[in-house]
């Protein structure tokens, strides 16, 4: 017979007949298994043994001052994983299901242990499968964690990035941009020629249209409206898409936000401005609704649309990674973003951010308007 294990399985038998335990061992010798076997037969013993390693436990339902479903209570109570099997000569059937349940391996009565042996190597075997299980389990959420770490600094240093090109666009290009118009301001002024003064105003208007893109490209990398309050933001970026898509929108927001944790208004901002990017590609809507709320301890943005829809197949495709970036960079702040959609009736994406307990709501800015530019350089 193919033993379990090629080493000598290492054995506790908690019995107190002398005799039996020999009967024990006589049969796992005759199966072929190699036993290092202890015998004990208390529960002090007992409570001192599983601190120590071992392969299997076989033991008698009926001892002095114990009992085999008080041992198997205390094993599971040690929070050790190892086959028990209960052999006795006493057992009902009522006891042996309540051990079944309870976590033992097996049962046999003593007066027929024909199947002690492949008892014994089906519960070991069962009992390194779970282990290998759980190992796999435990190295498989360590790879999750440290893979969400991975996103989570990847995110941050695109976003620093970002922050740190949208510095040198308001810095340099923007302050040569706006010395430029000046330059060619004070042209126009002052020509004499009438060509000349119609080529300043045609620089101006082309400089214009380049601090314009300069600061919708700084948005784009680093929104400023966000130094105002996510509200103020949120309606900044509303406003924007109204007016470029044609498509209503609404937006409604509580009265009082608590000061949101650091990256929590990034994040619901991406997550806004990444759903409207969507709906304005995709979706074909005639109404968009965002939902800004606070209950229970949860900060909720929810972006919904009347428009196309999208398929189980779409949700669910591998290389969605649209919507998987907007999972990981949810990540970030321990939140997590959940999508419906059904064809020809609407997505709605919700977006969850658990936040800490605070003492004192404060008052965000509730307005700012479409035009509204922290970062503009200032008009001629």
């Amino acid at each position: 017979m193919k033993s379990a294990k090629p080493h000598t399985l290492r054995l506790l038998h908690l019995e107190d007949s002398d005799l039996d335990h020999v009967l024990v061992l006589a049969h796992l010798h005759r199966g072929g298994l190699k036993v290092n076997a202890t015998r004990i037969d208390s529960e002090a013993e007992f409570v001192a043994a599983l601190l120590k390693p071992w392969d299997a436990i076989i033991s008698d339902y009926n001892l002095p001052g114990f009992s085999g479903l008080v041992a198997l209570d205390l094993l599971k109570a040690s929070g050790r994983d190892m086959p028990f099997l209960i052999v006795s000569g006493e057992i009902g059937e009522d006891v042996a299901v309540e051990a079944m349940r309870n976590g033992a391996s097996d049962y046999l009565r003593k007066a027929n242990l024909s199947r002690l042996v492949p008892a014994l190597v089906h519960a070991v075997e069962a009992c390194e499968t779970r282990r290998a299980r759980a190992r796999a389990d435990l190295e498989l959420g360590e790879s999750k964690q440290r893979l969400r770490e991975l996103a989570q600094h990847l995110q941050n240093s695109i976003e620093q990035e970002r922050a740190a090109i949208a510095r040198e666009i308001h810095d340099d290009v923007g302050g040569s941009l706006t010395a430029l118009k000046f330059e060619l301001a004070w042209i126009a002024r002052h020509a004499e020629s009438k060509d000349v003064v119609g080529r300043a105003h045609s620089a101006l208007e082309t400089v214009s249209h380049a601090i314009e893109s300069s600061q919708r490209i700084m948005h784009n990398l680093r929104p400023a409206i966000l130094e105002q309050g996510l509200v103020a933001a949120l309606q900044w970026i509303t406003g924007r898409f109204e007016k470029r898509s044609g498509v209503s929108c609404t937006l409604r927001t509580p009265r009082e936000l608590p000061a949101l944790p650091i990256g929590v208004p990034l994040v619901a901002y991406r997550v806004a401005q990444e759903a409207l990017t969507n709906i304005t590609k995709h979706a074909h809507a005639g109404r968009v609704e965002i939902d800004l709320s606070l209950a229970g301890g949860v900060l909720s943005l929810e972006v919904s649309d009347d428009g196309v829809g999208l398929s189980n197949d779409a949700l669910g495709k591998a290389r969605s990674f649209g919507l998987r970036g907007l999972h990981e960079r949810a990540r970030t702040v321990s939140g997590w973003v959940d999508v419906s959609s059904h064809p020809g009736k609407g997505t709605t994406l919700i977006l969850s951010v658990p936040l800490p307990k605070v003492h004192k709501p404060v008052l965000e800015p509730m307005t700012a308007s479409v035009e509204a530019d922290p970062s503009r350089w200032g008009d001629l």
